[in-house]
């Protein structure tokens, strides 16, 4: 085939694509050609009347609670970034949630799902299943004495915006849900035969 069949066949089939989207949208009832966006300094769009506004579900209201529309409850940590790591900022948070059955079984289920990959199920990252694949890239032992003398603020605010290898999981996990694997994490050191420094509420 000629350059000039290639060039007329581009210039035919091109116009094809506004057709075939719009017949897409006809079936599917939507697309993202065209979509409603904002002007600088335009105010919000007000719900339409008798709707449910809500927010996402990995943002919950409270322990437990599903969120719709409204707020985390309870005082949230102020913005903060990796520099702050190692200040009083985040070495003094106060964690807010209870190490109680019901944080620990919900710490459980959350490190099991996000962090047993790479720090294995008992806190060693030696024993993580990523190691099968990436065997210099073991994770650090949470189970060890190194991170039992870490403060619980320390090792929520590693979560949140992450250090080094670890990347950042604050858009992931939820604020009480960091605070339910601290309290995980903590148990994990008591089963390895270390005391953790900066255990939390109890």
């Amino acid at each position: 085939m000629g350059i000039g069949w290639v060039g007329a066949l581009l210039v035919i089939t091109s116009g094809a694509c506004t057709p075939l989207d719009d017949t897409m949208a006809y079936w599917a009832g939507r697309h993202m050609r065209i979509s409603r966006s904002f002007d600088p300094y335009e105010n919000t769009i007000a719900p339409p009347e008798n709707s449910v506004p809500f927010s996402a579900g990995n943002i919950t209201a409270g322990p437990g609670r599903l969120n719709i529309g409204q707020p985390e409850r309870g005082v949230m940590p102020a913005p903060f970034a990796q520099a702050d790591l190692l200040g009083p900022v985040v070495q003094n948070l106060p964690n807010p949630v209870p190490s109680d059955a019901a944080s620990l079984e919900r710490g459980e289920v959350l490190f099991e799902r996000i962090c047993a990959i790479c720090h294995g199920s008992a806190g060693v990252g030696a024993e993580a299943n990523m190691t099968q694949w990436i065997p210099l890239l073991v994770g650090f032992n949470l189970s060890g004495p190194t991170v039992a003398e870490f403060s619980d603020g320390y090792i929520y605010g590693i979560m949140r915006v992450g250090r080094g290898l670890m990347p950042p999981y604050g858009h992931q996990i939820s604020n009480f849900d960091r605070w339910h694997i601290v309290n995980y994490v903590r148990q994990l050191q008591r089963d390895a035969g270390n005391t953790p420094a900066g255990a939390g509420a109890e």
